[in-house]
């Protein structure tokens, strides 16, 4: 059996009044992510933690911001693309591990729906999608919530 690691990263800028979505799941926060498509922080380190491991590049050559098609559009939309692609060069999901880096809200009361969502959009298991959380302990950007920052790896099996 062949396998293959993949590892991604994403970081967005929050703002006041503006949706918070993370893993699919509306945190209903005061401040939230900004971006050209939902700005899912989380679904983008995956896409990227995907696309990297079957060596297709990462998530901005696939979904350009410059595309009209992808604006405000649901990153679990872009997460199915990104299977889509992985599963046309022969490969299929083992399992994901990701970090979210954020000060606030508190994520643990959101994980459950985070991976319901993530394991219907990849055809998984919510078994194999770990997702775990930290802050910046009020340092930098993160402590001063102007940003939020995802890691995400992931191994892929050869079909």
């Amino acid at each position: 059996m062949k396998i293959r690691v993949g590892f991604g990263f994403d970081v967005h800028q929050l703002k006041d009044n503006h949706p918070f979505i993370i893993g699919g799941v509306d945190l209903g926060h005061h401040k939230g992510a900004f971006g050209h498509s939902d700005a899912d922080v989380l679904l983008h380190a995956i896409c990227d933690a995907l696309l990297g491991a079957a060596n297709l590049r990462d998530i901005g050559f696939h979904f350009k911001n410059t595309d009209d098609r992808w604006k405000g559009i649901s990153s679990l939309i872009l997460l199915k693309e990104s299977v889509k692609l992985i599963k046309e060069k022969g490969y299929q999901v083992g399992n994901i591990d990701a970090m979210l880096c954020i000060e606030a809200p508190k994520i643990n009361p959101y994980i459950e729906a985070m991976q319901q969502n993530i394991a219907e959009a990849i055809g998984i298991s919510t078994e194999d999608i770990s997702i775990k959380a930290t802050t910046n302990e009020t340092m930098g950007f993160i402590g001063r919530e102007e940003g939020v920052v995802a890691y995400a790896v992931c191994l892929i099996e050869k079909i």
